[in-house]
């Protein structure tokens, strides 16, 4: 996981303190290769985010176009290092390959799983490995994905309504999801729908507001957090802030 450039502590603490930087580049709208392949890229959190959107379009569309960068020789050629775009926490469900269905390739994501995509009360694990990403990798965009139909939220749900446990460190995870689950309550709409949202919600809150590393960063501009929805039926991502 570790940067081969073999950053500095006077390097991390200037990352940490990125109120005097430049403007980031904008990715180009037609390149479809987030890695810029540099230790410390400048890059645009709003156009990283768009090219991420476009990759899950040609997902959806069947017509992804990176092929060539998921080979032997495209992971051996980042073996001296990482320069990832974009930070995603998303939930470890099978079905939600993050780097295909944002139809990326070696080297352009950081992903994080976790059972429920949470962030609050999931400790240090979760929480540190984000701000790795963004203060020692460069990345510029943190995406907090849940998807539909998932099995922790709903069993957030049901164990909420019947006021019981679940067997061994299950519960202890679940009980992390359950605050959605109030949060949620008596908004209009599919109720599973609506925890989900409010379980993504309640993770990207927690990224922006604690820790000493995150938070100065989204203030400033520097970094950006959103929510989403990988919809396993149709394969679309819904982002919202």
């Amino acid at each position: 996981m570790r940067n081969p450039q073999g950053p500095s502590r006077r390097r991390f603490v200037q990352q940490l303190g990125l109120a005097a930087g430049a403007a980031g580049v904008v990715l180009s709208s037609g390149s479809t290769d987030l890695n810029a392949a540099q230790p410390e890229p400048a890059r645009d959190p709003d156009g990283v985010l768009a090219a991420l959107l476009e990759g899950n379009k040609r997902f959806v569309s069947g017509q992804t176009s990176l092929l060539t960068r998921r080979r032997p020789s495209d992971f051996a050629g980042l073996a001296e290092g990482q320069a990832p775009v974009a930070a995603v926490i998303a939930c470890a469900d099978s079905r939600v390959p993050v780097e295909l269905i944002f139809d990326q390739g070696a080297g352009d994501l950081f992903v994080v799983r976790v059972a429920g995509n949470v962030v609050d009360g999931a400790g240090d694990v979760v929480k540190g490995s984000v701000e790795f990403a963004v203060a020692e990798l460069g990345a510029r965009l943190i995406l907090v994905l849940a998807h539909t139909q998932c099995g922790a939220v709903k069993a957030a749900i049901e164990h909420v309504d019947a006021r019981d446990s679940l067997p061994g460190s299950i519960d202890g995870l679940v009980e992390l999801i359950k605050p959605a689950v109030g949060d949620a309550a008596g908004k209009p709409g599919d109720k599973l729908a609506n925890v989900t949202r409010a379980n993504v919600a309640r993770s990207a809150a927690k990224l922006k507001t604690s820790g000493p590393i995150i938070p100065p960063l989204v203030e400033a501009g520097k970094v950006k957090i959103v929510g989403g929805v990988y919809h396993l039926a149709n394969g679309v991502v819904e982002v919202y802030d």
